[in-house]
Order: structure tokens, then sequence, then C-alpha cells
């Protein structure tokens, strides 16, 4: 998805950065349109192979209006689904990488076009999150119809 949206979304993310207007104003100026963010404070990040990401994106937007932000990497090989902080110290998915409390991640600026990062929904600026027990149902239901499809 790509567009203007609302100053708010920009304005979030950056309050998770330990000095946000400092980490807006590089971000703007920055041309590769990235800046390096921390998780754990307003969010964790749950990173699904693109091959398991995909699927449960699309079950996931049949079941709710408006999942929390999802992000996809280098040549979509990794999908990875904002969650509540926490999350991923008490993730137990085999497969699935978490990004919490000390760890920190590439996020585009919203509505500008990156090269390597974008974007598969990008934040409201209310700080919906995806609920991560509906990620987990999301991924199961993503992997039988996978399974299903690959008995065909």
């Amino acid at each position: 998805m790509t567009g203007p949206l609302p100053k708010s979304a920009v304005e979030w993310l950056v309050s998770a950065a330990p000095a946000p207007d400092d980490c807006r104003r590089e971000w703007e100026r920055n041309p590769l349109g990235v800046t390096l963010l921390p998780a754990g404070r307003l969010w964790d990040v749950l990173i699904l192979p693109g091959e398991l990401g995909y699927p449960t994106l699309d079950v996931l937007t049949r079941v709710l209006d408006r999942p929390g932000p999802v992000l996809a990497d280098f040549g979509d090989l990794r999908t990875g689904f904002f969650v509540p902080p926490g999350t991923a110290t008490r993730w137990l998915g085999t497969g699935v990488r978490g990004a919490g409390r000390g760890t920190w991640i590439v996020v585009p600026y919203p509505g500008r076009a990156t090269g390597k990062v974008r974007w598969l929904i990008p934040p409201d600026g209310r700080g919906t999150l995806t609920d991560p027990t509906l990620l987990e149902l999301a991924m199961h239901e993503a992997a039988a119809l996978r399974a299903r499809g690959a008995g065909d």
C-alpha cells in the first residue's frame, strides 16, 4: 500500500524511538526512506517466512477490518506482523522469529516507496496491532490451506 497517510502514522512509529523528534527529522531526510526503531516498547514484530506470511495475511484480512501493521522484506522472503509488546518472548511457534525488547527493526517511511522493505499494511497512527491469538489462528488456517493445495 502506498499513498499519503496521516502524519500520525509517522508520529506513532517514531514515538518508539529514544529521541522521537530527532528520529523523525533524520527519517524524513534519509534518501533510503528507512530507519531503525526499537521493538518491545510499543510493539513486537513476529516474522514469518514469506510463503506462510502472505497466506496468513490473506486469512487475517478476511476476518478483520484492518489488522495491525505488516512489513515485507527483501524479495518477500519474510513478513513481519506488529503485535503487542511482550508477544515475542512468549511466542513458541516453530519457524517464527520474534523481535521484542532489545531488538531493532528496519522500518520504511509510511507512504514512501523504498527498495528493500515495504508496508503491506501501513500503521494507522492509532496504534492498532494484530492480536497474537488471531494471528496464530490465521497461521494455522493458512498452513491448512497450503497443505490442502499441495495435495491437489
